[in-house]
Protein backbone atom coordinates (compact mmCIF):
# COMPACT_ATOMS: atom_id res chain seq x y z
CA UNK A 1 0.00 0.00 0.00
CA UNK A 2 1.57 3.60 -1.07
CA UNK A 3 0.51 6.72 0.22
CA UNK A 4 1.91 9.53 -1.77
CA UNK A 5 1.17 12.81 -1.14
CA UNK A 6 -0.61 14.55 -4.74
CA UNK A 7 2.13 17.18 -4.93
CA UNK A 8 5.21 15.60 -4.12
CA UNK A 9 7.10 14.87 -7.53
CA UNK A 10 8.24 11.54 -8.74
CA UNK A 11 10.66 10.71 -11.38
CA UNK A 12 8.78 8.24 -14.25
CA UNK A 13 12.19 6.06 -13.74
CA UNK A 14 11.69 5.53 -9.97
CA UNK A 15 10.35 2.69 -8.86
CA UNK A 16 8.25 2.62 -5.77
CA UNK A 17 7.62 -1.24 -4.16
CA UNK A 18 5.86 -2.41 -0.93
CA UNK A 19 4.38 -0.31 1.62
CA UNK A 20 5.60 2.97 1.20
CA UNK A 21 4.48 6.84 2.28
CA UNK A 22 6.12 9.84 0.36
CA UNK A 23 5.10 13.46 2.05
CA UNK A 24 3.55 16.99 0.99
CA UNK A 25 6.22 18.62 -1.61
CA UNK A 26 8.81 15.65 -1.43
CA UNK A 27 10.60 14.41 -4.70
CA UNK A 28 11.63 11.52 -5.48
CA UNK A 29 14.36 11.45 -8.66
CA UNK A 30 15.72 9.47 -11.52
CA UNK A 31 16.46 5.98 -11.29
CA UNK A 32 15.63 5.91 -7.54
CA UNK A 33 14.22 2.83 -5.81
CA UNK A 34 12.47 2.49 -2.61
CA UNK A 35 11.67 -1.07 -1.84
CA UNK A 36 9.16 -2.27 1.53
CA UNK A 37 8.51 -5.70 1.68
CA UNK A 38 8.24 -5.73 5.27
CA UNK A 39 8.17 -2.96 7.49
CA UNK A 40 7.95 0.40 5.63
CA UNK A 41 9.39 3.58 4.36
CA UNK A 42 8.14 7.13 4.85
CA UNK A 43 9.74 9.96 3.40
CA UNK A 44 9.02 13.24 4.89
CA UNK A 45 7.74 16.82 3.31
CA UNK A 46 10.42 18.78 1.10
CA UNK A 47 12.92 15.50 1.26
CA UNK A 48 13.92 14.90 -1.99
CA UNK A 49 15.93 11.35 -2.66
CA UNK A 50 17.72 11.60 -5.81
CA UNK A 51 18.98 9.93 -8.67
CA UNK A 52 20.48 6.54 -8.12
CA UNK A 53 19.60 6.17 -4.55
CA UNK A 54 18.68 3.12 -2.50
CA UNK A 55 16.14 3.28 0.01
CA UNK A 56 14.99 -0.05 1.51
CA UNK A 57 13.83 -1.54 5.11
CA UNK A 58 15.91 -4.16 7.53
CA UNK A 59 14.07 -7.47 8.15
CA UNK A 60 13.00 -5.81 11.55
CA UNK A 61 13.67 -2.22 10.96
CA UNK A 62 11.63 0.51 9.00
CA UNK A 63 13.32 3.74 7.33
CA UNK A 64 12.31 6.42 8.01
CA UNK A 65 13.26 9.97 6.19
CA UNK A 66 12.53 12.85 8.11
CA UNK A 67 11.35 16.10 6.62
CA UNK A 68 14.04 19.00 4.47
CA UNK A 69 16.10 15.85 4.05
CA UNK A 70 18.54 15.50 1.32
CA UNK A 71 19.34 11.97 0.40
CA UNK A 72 22.20 12.25 -2.84
CA UNK A 73 23.05 10.65 -5.78
CA UNK A 74 23.72 6.64 -4.81
CA UNK A 75 23.03 6.77 -1.40
CA UNK A 76 21.82 4.03 0.49
CA UNK A 77 19.54 3.93 3.75
CA UNK A 78 18.53 0.85 4.82
CA UNK A 79 16.50 0.20 7.67
CA UNK A 80 17.17 3.49 9.53
CA UNK A 81 15.89 6.57 10.91
CA UNK A 82 17.14 9.81 9.17
CA UNK A 83 15.54 12.88 11.21
CA UNK A 84 14.82 16.26 10.12
CA UNK A 85 17.35 18.49 8.40
CA UNK A 86 19.82 15.97 7.35
CA UNK A 87 22.09 15.94 4.18
CA UNK A 88 23.21 11.83 3.32
CA UNK A 89 26.25 12.41 0.63
CA UNK A 90 26.93 10.84 -2.77
CA UNK A 91 27.36 7.12 -1.63
CA UNK A 92 26.58 7.11 1.80
CA UNK A 93 25.83 4.00 3.81
CA UNK A 94 23.29 4.16 6.32
CA UNK A 95 22.48 0.55 7.93
CA UNK A 96 19.96 -1.07 10.11
CA UNK A 97 18.87 0.45 13.04
CA UNK A 98 21.15 3.70 12.73
CA UNK A 99 19.92 6.95 13.56
CA UNK A 100 21.64 10.15 11.52
CA UNK A 101 20.30 13.22 14.54
CA UNK A 102 18.72 16.28 13.55
CA UNK A 103 20.50 18.73 11.40
CA UNK A 104 23.19 16.50 10.53
CA UNK A 105 25.76 15.62 7.78
CA UNK A 106 26.77 12.45 6.55
CA UNK A 107 29.69 12.81 4.38
CA UNK A 108 30.09 11.59 1.31
CA UNK A 109 30.92 7.53 0.70
CA UNK A 110 30.76 7.50 4.48
CA UNK A 111 29.05 4.51 5.97
CA UNK A 112 27.40 4.53 9.04
CA UNK A 113 27.28 0.69 10.78
CA UNK A 114 24.94 -1.09 11.79
CA UNK A 115 22.69 0.17 15.03
CA UNK A 116 25.08 3.64 15.45
CA UNK A 117 23.34 6.80 16.98
CA UNK A 118 24.63 9.81 15.56
CA UNK A 119 23.44 12.68 17.94
CA UNK A 120 21.79 16.11 16.26
CA UNK A 121 23.76 18.64 14.49
CA UNK A 122 27.28 15.85 14.01
CA UNK A 123 29.33 16.46 10.49
CA UNK A 124 29.87 12.40 10.33
CA UNK A 125 32.73 11.14 7.63
CA UNK A 126 34.61 7.67 7.17
CA UNK A 127 34.23 4.12 7.16
CA UNK A 128 33.41 3.18 9.50
CA UNK A 129 31.65 6.78 10.07
CA UNK A 130 33.10 8.85 13.21
CA UNK A 131 31.85 12.01 14.33
CA UNK A 132 34.32 14.39 12.91
CA UNK A 133 32.65 17.77 13.76
CA UNK A 134 29.52 19.43 15.69
CA UNK A 135 27.94 21.60 14.18
CA UNK A 136 23.92 22.67 13.41
CA UNK A 137 23.65 22.15 9.88
CA UNK A 138 19.55 22.65 9.87
CA UNK A 139 19.68 25.88 7.94
CA UNK A 140 22.17 25.03 5.57
CA UNK A 141 20.29 21.48 4.57
CA UNK A 142 16.91 22.90 4.43
CA UNK A 143 18.10 25.46 1.75
CA UNK A 144 19.52 22.36 -0.06
CA UNK A 145 16.25 20.67 0.31
CA UNK A 146 14.14 23.80 -0.91
CA UNK A 147 16.25 23.99 -3.84
CA UNK A 148 15.18 20.10 -4.76
CA UNK A 149 12.03 21.47 -4.18
CA UNK A 150 11.69 24.53 -6.67
CA UNK A 151 13.62 22.31 -9.23
CA UNK A 152 11.37 18.97 -8.86
CA UNK A 153 8.16 22.28 -9.37
CA UNK A 154 10.21 22.74 -12.89
CA UNK A 155 10.57 19.30 -13.88
CA UNK A 156 7.42 18.37 -13.24
CA UNK A 157 6.43 21.60 -15.65
CA UNK A 158 9.18 19.99 -18.36
CA UNK A 159 11.55 22.46 -17.48
CA UNK A 160 15.12 21.01 -16.83
CA UNK A 161 17.17 24.26 -16.18
CA UNK A 162 15.44 25.65 -12.63
CA UNK A 163 18.64 26.49 -10.50
CA UNK A 164 19.89 28.80 -13.59
CA UNK A 165 19.10 32.79 -14.02
CA UNK A 166 18.11 35.64 -11.61
CA UNK A 167 15.14 33.95 -10.72
CA UNK A 168 17.18 31.03 -8.93
CA UNK A 169 19.50 34.12 -7.60
CA UNK A 170 16.17 35.69 -6.04
CA UNK A 171 14.72 32.52 -4.74
CA UNK A 172 18.06 31.35 -2.65
CA UNK A 173 18.35 35.02 -1.86
CA UNK A 174 15.00 34.47 -0.67
CA UNK A 175 15.32 31.47 1.38
CA UNK A 176 18.98 31.73 2.45
CA UNK A 177 17.17 35.24 4.17
CA UNK A 178 14.82 33.32 5.81
CA UNK A 179 16.61 30.60 7.14
CA UNK A 180 18.99 33.44 8.95
CA UNK A 181 21.68 31.91 6.29
CA UNK A 182 22.25 36.01 5.01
Amino acid sequence: MQQIDPTAWIAASAELYGKIQVGAEASLWPKCVIRAEAQEVRIGAHTNVQDFAMIHIGYDNPTIIGEFCSITHHATVHGAVVEDDCLIGINAVIMDGAVIGRGSIVAPGAVVTEGKLIAPNSIVAGVPAKVIKERDNAAENRLNAWNYWRNARAFRRGEHRAWDGEAFARFTAEKRKELGLA
